[in-house]
Parts: C-alpha cells; sequence; structure tokens
C-alpha cells in the first residue's frame, strides 16, 4: 500500500469574485464539504463534467483561491496557502490548461522566471542555460535552452511546463486538461514522461475528459458532480457506464444521435485554394443540411482553411463560393452577415470577450442586424439572450455572470448560442468540444443535429476521429496543407482508414 501524503477534506467553496473571495451573502457552493486525497507516486485522475469543480478544487491546492471551509494536510501536518508561490514552496506546482508561458523569451528565461539565478548583481546565464539543458535531459528531450519559445510545438511548450515545475522539486504535479491541444505521438511521449515521474516518487493529479486516457496512466479515478464528492474508483475496477453514471446522475444513451438527412444543393464550394505558396490547391464542399468531417493532424492546415473561407486569414488563389456567389476580399463581419460564421478552437481567445456578462457576448455578432439604428434596447437584448441560454442549457446564475467564471462546456455553449443567433446558413465549427465534459459533448452533438436538419451546412474541424466517425456525412482527411482523401461513404469511415490518409 501507497503511503497518503495529501489529504483534503470537507473542502467548501462558495460563488467567488475575480479575487477567490466568497460572494456577500452567496449560499450556492461550487464545492460542497468535498473529499479527496493523494498517495505517494500515483496518477489520481480528477474527473466530472464541466462545472462540477475539478478546477475549482484544484485552483484551493494550488493556492490560487482560497476555501470557505474543510481542512488540507500534507505528510500530516496542516496547510493552508496564501498564494501559488506558497503552494509551490510546498511542492504542489500546478500545469494549467492554458499555458503560462512567455512566447516572446527563451526556454531557459521561462523556466527560471521570477527567481533568475544571481551571480552578485548579474544574473548568471551561463549557470541558468546549463541547468535548464540538464533538466531537459533528464527528460530526454533534447530542445535547446536558447530558443525563442513562440518557436516551440504546443507540445514542446507543454515540456517547458512540466520542467518549470519540476525545477522546483515538486512532489506533486497537477495537470489540467494536458493532452487538449497535442497529437497521438506527443501524447505517447507525455505519457512515457508521466510514468518517469513516478518512479521518482513524483504523484500526478490528472484532469482530463478523455476517457481512453484514463486506464492508460490512472491508478485512481475521482468523481465529482454538481460541487460535491461522489466516489473513487480504483483503475482495475473501471466501467464506462458506471463513471458516466456517476458523472452526469444518469445513463446517458446514445452518444452520436444523426436524425438529418442531407441535400444534394451546395451551400459553400471550395475550388483550387491554396492556404500557403507551397501547399496543394484544395477542393471541398459542403450542401445544406449536411455535416461535413475534417480531420487531420495539428499543424494539417485545417484552422488555416477555416480562417481563409471565413475572411480572416489571406489565400494564395483559388475561388470561394457561398450561396451562388463567388466571395473575394470580403471582410468576416459581412460573412457573418450573409450567414456564414466560424466558431473557433480558442474559445477564450478568439470566441468570448471574458469580462463581459453572458448577455452581452450572446448578442455581440448579431447587434447590426438587431438594433439596425445602433440604439441598443436592453429589454430586447435580454429576451434574446435567454432565449440562447434556454435552448442550449447553459447553466449559469444570471445573464449578467462574466464569462471568465463559467465553466469550459458553458463557456462553449455561449459561443455557439451568439452564432446560432445570427441564423447562419454555414456553420463552420474548430474543434466544437475541445476540453469539455461527455455530456455537454452530447449536448453539443444534439445541437449539430438539430441545426443540420434545419438545413444549415456544417463543417466540421475534430482531432477526435470517434466525434468525426460518429457525426459526418462526408469527411475530408487533411496533411502538409491541402486534402488528402475524401470519405463518402459510411463503411468508409474508420479509424485505421483515416489514420493512413492522415499520415500519408
Amino acid at each position: 500500500m501507497k503511503k497518503t501524503i495529501l489529504e483534503m477534506r470537507e473542502i467548501t467553496k462558495y460563488i467567488f469574485d475575480a479575487f477567490g473571495h466568497a460572494l456577500r451573502g452567496s449560499t450556492v457552493r461550487i464545492l460542497d464539504s468535498v473529499d479527496f486525497d493523494v498517495k505517494e507516486a500515483e496518477v489520481h485522475v480528477l474527473i466530472g463534467e464541466n462545472g462540477a469543480g475539478k478546477s475549482t478544487l484544484m485552483k484551493i491546492l494550488g493556492g490560487i483561491i482560497p476555501p470557505d471551509g474543510g481542512t488540507m494536510k500534507l505528510d500530516g501536518k496542516e496547510i493552508s496557502f496564501s498564494g501559488p508561490r506558497e503552494s509551490l514552496h510546498h511542492g504542489i506546482g500546478f500545469i494549467h490548461q492554458e499555458l503560462n508561458l512567455c512566447l516572446n523569451l527563451d526556454v531557459a528565461q521561462n523556466i527560471f522566471l521570477g527567481r533568475e539565478i544571481g551571480k552578485k548583481l548579474f544574473i548568471d546565464k551561463k549557470n541558468m542555460y546549463a541547468r535548464s539543458s540538464e533538466m531537459l535531459a533528464k527528460l530526454g528531450f533534447d530542445i535547446d535552452p536558447h530558443t525563442l519559445v513562440r518557436d516551440l510545438s504546443t507540445a514542446q511548450q507543454q515540456i517547458i511546463e512540466i520542467v518549470k515545475v519540476l525545477s522546483y522539486d515538486c512532489r506533486i504535479i497537477i495537470m489540467d486538461e494536458p493532452t487538449a491541444s497535442l497529437t497521438s505521438t506527443e501524447i505517447e511521449k507525455l505519457f512515457e514522461i508521466i510514468k518517469e515521474l513516478q518512479k521518482k516518487g513524483i504523484s500526478i493529479i490528472y484532469i482530463s475528459h478523455r476517457f481512453e486516457e484514463l486506464k492508460e496512466i490512472g491508478d485512481r479515478i475521482t468523481v465529482l458532480r454538481d460541487g460535491k464528492y461522489i466516489g473513487t474508483v480504483p483503475i482495475e475496477e473501471f466501467d464506462y457506464d458506471q463513471i458516466i453514471n456517476m458523472m452526469v446522475g444518469r445513463k446517458l444513451g446514445a452518444m452520436y444521435q444523426c436524425h438529418h438527412v442531407p441535400t444534394t444543393e451546395k451551400v459553400l464550394e471550395v475550388k483550387n485554394l491554396k492556404i500557403a505558396s507551397h501547399t496543394k490547391p484544395i477542393d471541398l464542399y459542403v450542401n445544406k443540411g449536411e455535416v461535413v468531417g475534417l480531420s487531420g493532424l495539428v499543424g494539417s492546415g485545417r484552422t488555416e482553411l477555416a480562417k481563409s473561407i471565413f475572411g480572416s486569414r489571406t489565400y494564395f488563389g483559388g475561388t470561394i463560393r457561398y450561396d451562388g456567389q463567388v466571395i473575394k476580399k470580403v471582410h468576416p463581419s459581412q460573412l457573418i452577415a450573409k450567414g456564414l460564421v466560424y466558431l473557433s478552437e480558442d474559445r477564450k481567445l478568439e470566441g468570448l470577450v471574458l469580462e463581459m456578462p453572458i448577455a452581452h457576448n450572446i448578442t455581440l455578432a448579431s447587434l447590426p442586424r438587431l438594433f439596425p439604428k445602433t440604439n441598443i434596447h436592453r429589454g430586447k437584448e435580454r429576451t434574446v439572450a435567454l432565449k440562447g441560454v434556454r435552448d442550449l442549457n447553459i447553466i449559469s446564475n444570471s445573464l449578467d455572470q462574466l464569462c471568465n467564471t463559467l465553466s469550459g462546456g458553458n463557456q462553449q455553449k455561449v459561443v455557439l448560442a451568439k452564432w446560432l443567433l445570427t441564423e447562419p446558413k454555414v456553420l463552420i465549427l474548430d474543434e466544437p468540444t475541445r476540453g469539455i465534459d461527455v455530456n455537454a459533448k452530447s449536448e453539443i452533438y444534439r445541437i449539430i443535429d438539430r441545426l443540420a436538419s434545419e438545413g444549415v451546412g456544417i463543417l466540421m474541424i475534430s482531432s477526435e476521429l470517434p466525434e468525426i466517425i460518429g457525426m459526418s456525412d462526408r469527411v475530408y482527411v487533411m496533411r502538409n496543407g491541402t486534402i488528402s482523401a475524401e470519405l463518402t461513404e459510411k463503411e468508409d469511415f474508420d479509424q485505421e482508414k483515416i489514420l493512413s490518409y492522415t499520415l500519408g
């Protein structure tokens, strides 16, 4: 039996403001007497729906926000943190889903940011770069510490975050959705690193929505639901249906329910389009009421193609025809008005204004249509926003709740509600279910199916092959900036076949 090194007992947190303090008079609990523990050298997986309280629990452990009740013990001694630095001092490191790196600094500068190695009045650069090289080499990576972080791949940036945390001699590392932006090869490498860390006695708290990962690296799984502790299951007893039932309180039913019937009327057509000067031209089309899947590795050109169609990126020749007309050098706002919209893969950077309320975010793209005389009628704005909240089952306290306080799944639904309010004819979805839980995914799949039934043409980019296979009527595969295959028959929608076209 491995010994328990961390205990969190009856952790309680009320709704809090931007500074982590409970809102005055609030009785709504984000965490309701939650128990959680970590054993030495284990991978303890923490799962639950978006809004279940996972991130809040880990922010308390990471010293980012204070608890409103409960106790924490490390090696049997009671602890409390006034900030992240104090949590790090106790050997607890936090690798966030959105990496906290300075892209304009190099690798070594990021690793030692805020605690640079000094020599009298000067920074000892030679020692700093030597130690960075040594730590990277120990994990088996040949990354030059002089390289600017902006020039690294997402997987390499993830490695820098891990090295940065390990440089504090951390015993417990929190990893929040670490594989969300990684390819399958990069995920395998990350799992190797995790297993090496375990051999060194380091414990991992691993937050993920990808069930296929849990059995591969987890030792135990703890489930939260609606801010409450539901239970902990050893990985040997893992049962998919049982875990789903613990997460959502009911059986989920069929994940992919496709009732729409695609037409043969083209609503979007791309001919000989080049997304870069050196890439081969792309031919692609989407019919009304059709869901077209776009598969491929990260970096294959899927997002570049989507942004080229949407008018937010320059392309290098070719024709885009939408709703029977050729579109060229058109601003995204003009396309939005015509019914062609794009849901970005980065909801926080490109999809939402996080410091604005839900109501303002939902109506933002439709203001010219809703209020052509420029005077915004707040009553009407709230009415249409409330309809979007109800239609998409967005869990929130009110329309005035800031989007940065919502869970990832509910943030994604707000972005979707924003674009649905524009009454689109073509909807481009870039990783629509990234970083959201299984129940929220199921709801978004039902919305996609409903929109297709109403005649909306949908181009769906996804890195998850089950999603591509389950939802698509046709599938395009991208590699090296162009289309490597088009699959038109359902019997050809096979993971191995799609991967073979993906990898060439």
